[in-house]
């Protein structure tokens, strides 16, 4: 039963493509137009049938953890992104329409991100090894959006290029307080203290983030100039001439969005300037995905620019500048993805194969929602005052004339 209603499913609904399905009993079906991209999946479990006729995505993306769906042909980035054309061209199947109405109802529930749960939720990714990431990311840590200011740049050029775009963004002058919201390992906090002459003040919930940040913060001799906190954006009680956090807002859930920004506001000198670095949707708002929310960023969201406008303008900030880097994440995550997958005896030696499945899965749907759907990274500029930064984009595009140069 479960089979024939799959089959119809996919029948009216794989429009864009060419996509085979080996069936458990051993049948075959074909189904799309006959054009490229193409791909052939194997079910191998009868009972992943039911499965994937009420929850396609969660079903597609444990099955092919767990091994009972495999990509025979044509790759999983080909598979992937036939059904996401086919998603885009077609309604889903009713039964998906209602799963997804009440996930969007209960967003309240879902991304409620109290400090201990955001705290266990950063934990659950950014607390996996070290080692690991250094296998994927440039030798800075930057596991954010680059900025490929020319086609052939490297990870690291890009990386670099991130870093000075943002820096030119803030404004800085030696002996300015930065607030780090999202510091990550450090990297940037460690770019603006060497190159800007800045004292920064980084923030994150992860262990491990924290205890290797101060690791590279004695290294670098810069512990007088750089203070790395174990602490929560909503505990933080000073004032800072400037403000930056990249890739840290999709970690604060919807239902957070307006003590976020009320945050910024308070903790921002009256003459500051933040800027805030985040993936977002060029679209309406919607659910984030429930593989994603399960298996990589528990209580992370997405926002759209619409449910942002609104608690900014709340807070009587300016948008200084908003700013859309499209595709640059898609670039990011190719890079990220083939050093993944270039040192996958390394991964094999720290986890096992289903967490390799399920990091390549992660990595493949990221670059495609990038590519084939609405996402981007949108950098808003924020201020107190209209006139916090110059008045044109001018200053952004000239050579940076640092303190000195880091070293890189």
């Amino acid at each position: 039963m479960w089979q024939a209603i799959f089959d119809r499913i996919l029948s009216d609904f794989i429009t864009r493509g060419t996509l085979r399905i080996r069936y458990p009993d051993g049948s075959e079906r074909e189904y799309g137009d006959g054009t490229s991209p193409a791909a052939q999946i194997s079910l191998h479990e009868a009972a992943l049938l039911p499965r994937m006729v009420k929850n396609p995505e969660m079903a597609f993306g444990e099955g092919y953890m767990d091994g009972s769906l495999s990509i025979d042909e044509g790759g999983l980035e080909n598979a992937m992104r036939i059904a996401i054309r086919s998603a885009a061209a077609n309604p889903l199947p009713v039964v998906q329409r209602i799963q997804m109405r009440a996930e969007y109802l209960m967003r309240p529930l879902i991304q409620r991100n109290s400090v201990p749960l955001s705290k266990r939720n950063v934990a659950h990714h950014y607390d996996l090894s070290d080692d690991f990431y250094r296998l994927m990311l440039d030798p800075d840590m930057q596991y954010s959006c680059a900025y490929f200011q020319t086609p052939d740049m490297t990870l690291e050029q890009a990386q670099k290029a991130k870093k000075d775009h943002i820096a030119r963004k803030l404004c800085l002058e030696p002996g300015m307080r930065v607030l780090d919201i999202g510091c990550g390992w450090g990297g940037l906090a460690l770019t603006l203290a060497q190159k800007h002459g800045v004292r920064v003040t980084g923030l994150t919930l992860s262990e491990n983030q924290h205890r290797t940040a101060n690791q590279r913060i004695q290294a670098a001799g810069l512990h007088k100039q750089i203070q790395i906190r174990l602490l929560d954006y909503r505990e933080v009680e000073d004032q800072f001439d400037r403000i930056v956090s990249v890739g840290m807002l999709e970690h604060v859930g919807a239902p957070q969005f307006q003590t976020y920004f009320d945050r910024i506001s308070d903790l921002l000198h009256p003459e500051g300037v933040a800027l805030i670095h985040s993936i977002g949707r060029n679209g309406p708002a919607t659910n984030q995905s429930p593989w994603l929310s399960k298996y990589i960023f528990p209580g992370g969201y997405v926002p759209s620019l619409t449910e942002l406008v609104g608690p900014v303008s709340r807070t009587g900030m300016w948008f200084l500048d908003i700013e859309s880097l499209r595709l640059h994440y898609a670039k990011t995550l190719r890079c990220w993805r083939d050093r993944f997958e270039h040192n996958l005896d390394q991964v094999r030696a720290m986890y096992d194969d289903r967490f390799i499945r399920m990091w390549r899965f992660y990595l493949t749907a990221c670059i495609l929602v990038f590519e084939e759907r609405d996402q981007t990274v949108f950098q808003l500029q924020l201020g107190h005052k209209r006139d916090a930064v110059p008045l044109t984009r001018d200053y952004l595009y000239q050579s940076p004339q640092p303190m000195r140069d880091a070293a890189e």
